[in-house]
């Protein structure tokens, strides 16, 4: 994106605690000093001593299922939290939409209205097709005109559950791919989520689904080219694509390699996921959810060995034991704080005790010496990285409790958590020094100084390679 890009000199912001002014040329930051003179064609942005910062990038995230969400309907807590509000949600979207159009729902919990299936959907909406994804993201519940839309009582996938007599249940696992190819429509318009990163400050994102064929990669590298989605893009994709480059404009990132505690199959195969990735140069990044999971991926790591950029995405359970394991290998961390102020509250009622100290760590681990870096796992938390950048800071559940006082980050440490190089997250933090790519974020307001953790609504503009986005 530097072709064309304008040349602009930042006056008066706040860089690293000082006030300086900050030249851009060609889409890099060519300068910082005290004081700088405008050339005859630089556009001037007045800073009024707000803070400039490298864009931040989100090191894990869903591109097109957080487009697809952004139109669906929210049927989970905090939002939905009753049967009663469950079924006013459906029959609102039923009311709202064309006949015979499809009601995408997200954000399922049991806890609103029991287990889902057919007959459950059936019983709310009868007439359209219905699908409901369950907050994790793996399941999706159908109703009966939406499993005979998609053809799903002749389906092999073995994700589709079925009944004693052979017939569906309504009830999905893991079946995205063979699911969207069934029901059609093509990738999503990434318009709306390029728009709303930017609003947040994101410059650039590291897309975390596990694409197991090129299809979903080249729609997405169009959406890049085409200007849908302004942000750089890291793609990982699954090992089936680890031999492919990444296509342009598009950059390569880790394998995605993803450990169900359900479905785990046998360690060799982990391990030669490892070494598929390895030995086409690439690092893994994998998906543990579950400190049996994570147990699982440390063993493969002892038996394939690392490779620098490895990571471990979520992390969601690390025992001390873990921990130790994690550093001594010396893989990196990506982790999503926000979890503990969304979901904290049912972690505390759901979660073994035993483990709640050892949720979604942050700064025990730092002590440690792992990377870590931070996420949003958009949309199965909010893609605000700066609720994340709190949550990180005070640890607090939307009730009041703190889980894990002792993994509380100072504020600067927890911001760094997403401005880290996308290909070496969770080390040093880029910065606005010359030379580095002039990927910004301007803040209203300093950072120093100022009390409590700047938010979304801090955000007076975002540049990417010098051009405001």
């Amino acid at each position: 994106m530097t072709d064309g890009a304008p040349t602009v000199l930042f006056r008066d912001v706040e860089v690293e605690g000082r006030r300086a002014d900050v030249a851009v040329r060609g889409g890099t930051v060519a300068d910082v000093a005290p004081s700088l003179r405008p050339g005859p064609t630089d556009e001037v942005v007045e800073g009024r001593g707000g803070a400039l910062l490298p864009g931040l990038h989100d090191h894990h995230i869903h591109l097109a299922a957080l487009a697809a969400a952004m139109a669906s309907v929210d049927v989970g807590p905090p939002s939905v939290v009753t049967a009663e509000q469950f079924a006013d949600a459906l029959a609102a979207a039923d009311r709202r939409l064309p006949p015979g159009e499809w009601i995408r729902a997200v954000g399922y919990h049991e806890s609103v209205a029991g287990p889902l299936d057919r007959r459950v959907l059936d019983h709310l909406v009868r007439d359209r097709p219905v699908r409901v994804q369950d907050r994790t993201g793996v399941r999706w519940t159908l109703n009966t005109a939406a499993l005979e839309r998609v053809g799903a009582h002749a389906a092999p996938h073995p994700g589709v559950a079925r009944d004693a007599d052979g017939y569906p249940t309504g009830v999905v696992d893991r079946a995205d791919d063979w699911l969207g190819r069934a029901i059609g429509g093509g990738f999503p318009d990434l318009t709306a989520v390029g728009r709303r990163l930017a609003e947040l400050g994101v410059t650039g994102v590291t897309d975390c689904t596990p694409y197991g064929d090129p299809t979903g990669p080249g729609a997405l590298a169009e959406a890049v080219a085409t200007g849908q989605l302004p942000q750089a893009v890291h793609l990982t994709g699954g090992v089936e694509l680890a031999d492919l480059p990444a296509p342009a404009p598009l950059e390569a990132g880790p394998v995605k390699v993803v450990l169900d505690e359900h479905d785990l199959g046998d360690l060799d195969a982990v391990v030669g996921a490892f070494a598929s990735a390895h030995a086409a140069g690439r690092p893994v990044a994998v998906h543990v959810v579950t400190a049996t999971t994570l147990a699982v991926a440390l063993a493969a790591w002892d038996v394939a060995g690392t490779l620098p950029g490895d990571r471990v995405e979520h992390g969601s359970v690390i025992t001390p034991a873990a921990a130790a394991r994690v550093a001594a290998l010396g893989v990196t961390v990506v982790t999503q704080p926000a979890f503990v102020a969304e979901r904290g509250d049912r972690y505390v009622r759901d979660v073994d005790p035993d483990d709640v100290p050892h949720l979604y760590r942050c700064a025990s681990l730092q002590r440690l010496g792992v990377p870590v870096a931070g996420s949003s796992d958009a949309p199965y938390t909010d893609p605000d990285p700066w609720r994340a950048v709190q949550a990180a800071v005070d640890r607090q559940t939307r009730d009041g409790h703190v889980l894990g006082p002792d993994e509380r980050l100072a504020p600067d440490r927890a911001l760094a958590l997403f401005t880290g190089h996308p290909d070496d997250p969770g080390r040093r933090p880029r910065r606005v020094v010359a030379g580095a790519p002039a990927d910004l974020c301007l803040l209203h307001r300093p950072l120093r100084g100022a009390a409590g953790v700047p938010t979304a609504a801090d955000v007076r503009a975002t540049y990417r390679s010098g051009t405001p986005i």
